[in-house]
């Protein structure tokens, strides 16, 4: 825990996802999908950094903001929804696993962690379930969401071609495309873009050739 707020000096040293992420409902399912580069000030310091995690077999967050932050909250996630299954022998909800998370950054928020998450996944009635949680815990239920950067640049893809009503398939190339828009004008997300689905049948990552392929469709 830090003892002292950070001078704007270290904040511009502390490694940024800088970031585009997006999460979209879809009738199967969702798409949870982002670009791959952090940045620290103006220097770009890694061009292959995961921003989408499953911290469930069923449940996924992404990640934008501190790196340290957010990968420190990835690990407390994924052990406590561990915890929560051998308790309770049933795995957790994606609201639960969503509630958990505001907790924590609720707990924390006079030193926060400098975060915009979403967390999503589908339940054991297969409806999928998409929340967006900020740094102090505040949590919304979403259908179509986007943090980071890169999010403004993102939204105007998604609010018009996302249909909530379709399937993962017809989704896919819209969330990747979303991405993509944000990266070209976006200077602190790039490189590629990531592509993850969640369904009834658990997590799943897009390869770079799949992506390519599914971006030319």
């Amino acid at each position: 825990m830090m003892d002292r707020e950070l001078s704007k000096d270290e904040k511009d040293k502390i490694v940024q996802t800088g970031t585009t992420t997006v999460g979209l409902v879809c009738k199967d399912g969702i798409v949870l999908a982002s670009d791959r580069r952090a940045t620290m000030g103006f220097l770009i310091a890694s061009k292959d950094i995961d921003k989408i995690y499953a911290i469930d077999d069923h449940i996924a967050m992404t990640i934008a903001g501190g790196v340290g932050d957010a990968q420190s909250l990835v690990r407390w996630m994924t052990s406590e929804l561990k915890l929560y299954k051998l308790r309770n022998d049933k795995r957790p909800s994606v609201e639960a696993a969503a509630t958990l998370l505001a907790n924590i950054l609720a707990n924390y928020k006079f030193y926060p962690f400098f975060v915009q998450l979403i967390i999503g996944g589908v339940d054991e009635t297969g409806k999928g379930r998409l929340f967006s949680v900020d740094m102090l815990g505040g949590v919304t239920e979403e259908k179509c969401t986007s943090t980071g950067s890169g999010s403004p640049i993102a939204y105007g893809v998604l609010e018009e071609l996302y249909k909530e009503d379709e399937s993962i398939d017809d989704n896919l190339r819209i969330a990747a495309k979303s991405v993509a828009a944000a990266m070209k004008r976006d200077a602190a997300s790039g490189e590629r873009v990531d592509l993850v689905i969640i369904t009834k049948n658990g997590f799943k990552r897009y390869d770079k050739h799949e992506i390519k392929t599914i971006m030319g469709a």
